[in-house]
Formats: structure tokens, C-alpha cells, sequence
């Protein structure tokens, strides 16, 4: 049977816990937030289909790499309530410029892996366009069309005279820097969730929509073909090097370049809405965004408003 000393004492245990958790919630308890969030630690990393170029608001830092508040990266982190989130994607990134500094307009933009922490718990990525050659490849193909619209003279160009589709070797090439990426990210996060984030879908099925979109007639199907071929690559990757593949291209079919402008998730070569030619406007952003929350289980999230 407990005595008065004993009873008084718990009692005083009893209130000081109390305040203790009283003044916890008041002043907030460090790793308290952190905790309740497993993604409040998240970097952002990629080329300009992660970055948003033009759709407003461009952000300034810095402005050579065309990074939008309202890419995917960012509605994501706003959806999931992120408290520390780093977007160093840049536009014209390569897989180099993981881990090298990329020259950039004004300047240059440090190695996107130095935004990656130890604690780090999601990381992003959308990369691989360009180390196949993508603003080149876009710009010879059209110029191309501008002779032979009926033809395939694209196509033409990029098989050799033993038939090696010199694309599909780009991409073949470009895999073992893909894996290179994501082992790389693994080592400097080993708590992060990783993502590898592929394309959305540019071209339709059949003919195009020449001269709106300047790509010959049969070189329709072989430039899609030739982005399936780069997201497949990235989800065979992302399988063997533990990560995960979210693939915006399946949901955007119906949402290329040359449906209607309110359709739109990818502008043509002249945009009607505020983005970079053959880049995504900012409804192929939040199409790309709802793609990433649903892979984190996460799409009931709201998107926040443009």
C-alpha cells in the first residue's frame, strides 16, 4: 500500500510529464515534424523536363537553368508538405552533370548530387534525353520534314548503311550512365525513396500533324518509337538498380503535341502556352506530378493550384 510520500511524488511525475508534452507541442520538439513526414527530405534532379522552362514562374536560382515553381518537382513537395526540398534540376542536363558542374546561361550550375544529404529521404530524377542527343534530334528531324514531309527522311538520316538505327545505340550507350546515376544517388542517400522519372509521350499514333508539327509523315512513328525505347531503357534501369519508375507516357497518349492547345500536356515547336518548345506546359507538370504522388501512394495529396 503506497504512502503519502509515494503518492505525492507520482502525482508530481504525472504533471511534470504533462508539461513536458505541453511545452513539446508549444515550441515544437526537434524530429517531432520530421518524423510524422517520411518524405520531409527531398531533392529534385534532372534535365529541362524536370526544370519547367518558361511556364511561370521561372524561378532565378540561377536563371540559366529554366527551373518553373510550378514543375513537377515543386507541386510534389507542395503536395506532400516537404519542409526541406532542393530542386537542383537544370535545363540541358546531362548524366554528367550529376556529378559535374554544368555551364549554364550567366554562369553555371553546380553538381546536382551535391544537393543530395545523408538524410535525404525522396529523390527524383528525369534524365537521359539529352545524352541521346534530344534538342539536336528534334531540330535536324524538323529541318528534314521541310524537304521530304511525306517521306521518312529522319529516319533516313539516322540509319547506317548496315541498318543500325544510330538512336537505338544512343540509348543502348546511354543505360550504363543511367545505372551510374542512380548507384550514385544510392550512395550519397541510402534512406531515400528514389524515382526515376521518364518522358511524355510528344508524338501521336499515325500520321503527325505536319506542318504544326514539322516531323515528316513516316518519321512520326519512328521518333515515338524511338521515345518508347528511351522510356523502356529508363524502367529497365530503374528495376535492376533498386529504384522506382514512375512512366508519364501511357496516360499521356491523347495529350501530345498536336492535339488541340487545351489538350495539350507537351507544346509544339511554337508553343500556345507558356513553356519551352517540345517541352511540357504546365498541365503535362501536374500530369507528371499526379503520376509521382500515385507512385508514392500519395494520390489522394492534392495538387496545389497553378
Amino acid at each position: 500500500m503506497s504512502g503519502p510520500v509515494t503518492v505525492a511524488r507520482r502525482r508530481s511525475l504525472t504533471v511534470l510529464g504533462a508539461l513536458t508534452v505541453l511545452f513539446g507541442l508549444l515550441l515544437g520538439t526537434p524530429g517531432v515534424a520530421a518524423a510524422s513526414n517520411p518524405y520531409s527530405g527531398y531533392v529534385a534532379l534532372g534535365d529541362s523536363y524536370a526544370s519547367g522552362p518558361f511556364i511561370p514562374y521561372q524561378r532565378t536560382d540561377p536563371v540559366g537553368c529554366f527551373r518553373s515553381d510550378r514543375n513537377y518537382p515543386s507541386l510534389v513537395a507542395k503536395a506532400l508538405h516537404v519542409t526541406a526540398f532542393s530542386d537542383a534540376s537544370c535545363g540541358g542536363a546531362t548524366t554528367a552533370d550529376m556529378t559535374e558542374s554544368q555551364s549554364i546561361l550567366f554562369g553555371s550550375n553546380p553538381p546536382q548530387f551535391d544537393a543530395l544529404r545523408p538524410d535525404t529521404r525522396l529523390v527524383t530524377v528525369t534524365i537521359g534525353g539529352n545524352d541521346i542527343g534530344f534538342s539536336d534530334i528534334v531540330l535536324r528531324c524538323a529541318a528534314a520534314s521541310l524537304v521530304n514531309p511525306l517521306g521518312a527522311p529522319c529516319r533516313e538520316q539516322y540509319t547506317e548503311k548496315d541498318g543500325t538505327d544510330e538512336l537505338a545505340a544512343r540509348i543502348a550507350a546511354t543505360a550504363p550512365k543511367i545505372a551510374r546515376v542512380l548507384d550514385g544517388i544510392h550512395r550519397r542517400s541510402p534512406r531515400a525513396r528514389v524515382l526515376l522519372v521518364g518522358y511524355l509521350r510528344i508524338l501521336p499514333e499515325g500520321r503527325g500533324c505536319w506542318p504544326l508539327a514539322p516531323f515528316a509523315r513516316g518519321d512520326v512513328p519512328y521518333l515515338d518509337g524511338v521515345e518508347r525505347q528511351l522510356n523502356a531503357m529508363l524502367g529497365a534501369q530503374a528495376v535492376a538498380h533498386h529504384a522506382g519508375f514512375v512512366d508519364p507516357y501511357p496516360a499521356s497518349s491523347g495529350h501530345d503535341v498536336c492535339e488541340a492547345p487545351a489538350a495539350r500536356w507537351v507544346e509544339g515547336l511554337i508553343p500556345t502556352s507558356p513553356a519551352f518548345p517540345v517541352h511540357p506546359n504546365a498541365a503535362g507538370m501536374a500530369a507528371v506530378a499526379g503520376a509521382v504522388l500515385g507512385a508514392l501512394g500519395a494520390a489522394s495529396a492534392p495538387l496545389p493550384s497553378a
